[in-house]
């Protein structure tokens, strides 16, 4: 062991290659590996530290002012404690700052290093993080540990190894750690002011949520709809599934890579499209119902995460700002003749929908439900919605 204390640093993150980046630690004292990725939004921060589908990724804000807004009860993404099960770790260009705002009510007067340090979340302020960035971009998206250590002290060459020795999120499901372990109901809907969440009532169709990593904002559109929502965990049968008799299927989001956990979700959902029920896919549900259909999916160098990334829809000809979080993409050369392209990338021209022809089966891989980010493509929940009468 080589222990090294660093003068002023009480943070640091090691990459696989080497590299060091020095800083002033908040959050929770110790280490966490991931992947490390860039999130380009300017807001929404505690939204996007709860989203399981950063889980084993380490989350660096390339906008530089974070903290101001705080924390609250209303803003966690995932169902239950999140232990474990969101991002890893956050890098901050600036150490965050106290929070200003009515809404900050969570822990100690809504101050998100307090949050962090509850939560368990690693982070490193103090770094550049538009030269991060350019890693990123040049070299796609390392695996490194972070680390906070109040005195200082790093074994820098232990913590490279760590990083250089994990093997990344290709083959790992993680699916099964971020859902829910037994059904449950949901009638809250999407907030309004100044109520907040109302409870909804549902007056509508049945739709079942199968939460490969669900966020809660998802079940939240999907109730303002009208529909009557169960959610079910990931490894739930399409027996079960259909058993439930719903009106319409949601496949969920969530992190790792949709190949590993399609080993045990794809034939499901394979049933569940054989039974012509309507589906509709959001990210990982999206990347699994296209393995499901045929196609097959690849890991992307850097990802997409960020609340600006536009996107067309080529059923009406309309560019939508939306929220991106992912890693894996559909390979569109490999989308059977029965299926179609619905939305595209207007970044990098990669795949983000499909639908099947003549049946009411679609998926996107953006988020519609936004949390942060726009609401331009809000409404592909109440087209899910039409698919369902029409069924």
């Amino acid at each position: 062991m080589t222990t090294q204390i660093l003068s002023g640093a009480t943070g640091v993150l090691a990459l696989a290659d080497g590299t060091i980046l020095q800083g002033v630690g908040v959050g929770a004292v110790g280490t966490a590996l991931g992947e490390v990725v860039f999130n380009t939004a300017m807001t929404g921060y505690q939204e996007i530290l709860t989203d399981p589908s950063y889980m084993s990724q380490i989350l660096a804000f390339t906008f530089p002012h974070v903290g101001n807004v705080g924390v609250n009860v209303e803003d966690v993404e995932q169902i239950g404690d999140g232990s474990g099960t969101s991002a890893r770790g956050a890098i901050f260009r600036d150490v965050p700052t106290d929070p200003a705002n009515w809404r900050a009510t969570e822990g100690a007067g809504g101050d998100l290093d307090a949050w962090m340090k509850r939560r368990g979340v690693v982070g490193l302020s103090g770094v550049d993080t538009r030269a991060l960035t350019k890693i990123i971009r040049d070299k796609g998206a390392p695996h490194a540990v972070i680390a906070h250590h109040p005195d200082g002290q790093f074994d820098l060459d232990a913590l490279v190894a760590q990083a250089k020795a994990w093997t990344g999120l290709v083959g790992l499901d993680l699916a099964k750690d971020a859902s829910t372990l037994q059904a449950f109901d949901w009638n809250e809907g999407v907030w309004e002011w100044p109520a907040g969440y109302p409870r909804v009532e549902a007056t509508d169709k049945n739709v079942v949520v199968v939460d490969y990593g669900v966020k809660r904002n998802i079940l939240r559109a999907l109730a303002s709809t009208g529909a009557k929502i169960t959610v079910v965990p990931a490894t739930t049968s399409a027996e079960d599934i259909l058993a439930r008799n719903p009106d319409g299927v949601v496949l969920s989001n969530g992190p790792g890579d949709p190949a590993a956990t399609g080993e045990y979700a794809v034939p499901e959902i394979k049933k569940l499209v054989a039974s012509g029920k309507p589906l509709m896919g959001i990210c990982l549900g999206h990347q699994m119902l296209a393995i499901a259909l045929g196609a097959h999916t690849v890991k992307m160098e850097q990802g997409h995460h960020g609340a600006n990334h536009p996107v067309k829809d080529l059923t009406t000809g309309k560019v939508e700002i939306v929220s991106m979080n992912h890693g894996f993409t559909v390979d569109r050369d490999s989308l059977p003749d029965a299926v179609v392209e619905t939305h595209v990338s207007l970044f990098d021209g990669t795949n983000c929908g499909i639908a099947v022809k003549d049946k009411p089966i679609f998926s996107v891989q953006h988020h519609p439900e936004a949390s942060p980010g726009p609401t331009d493509s809000l409404y592909l929940f109440n087209r899910f919605a039409e698919s369902m009468k029409g069924a």
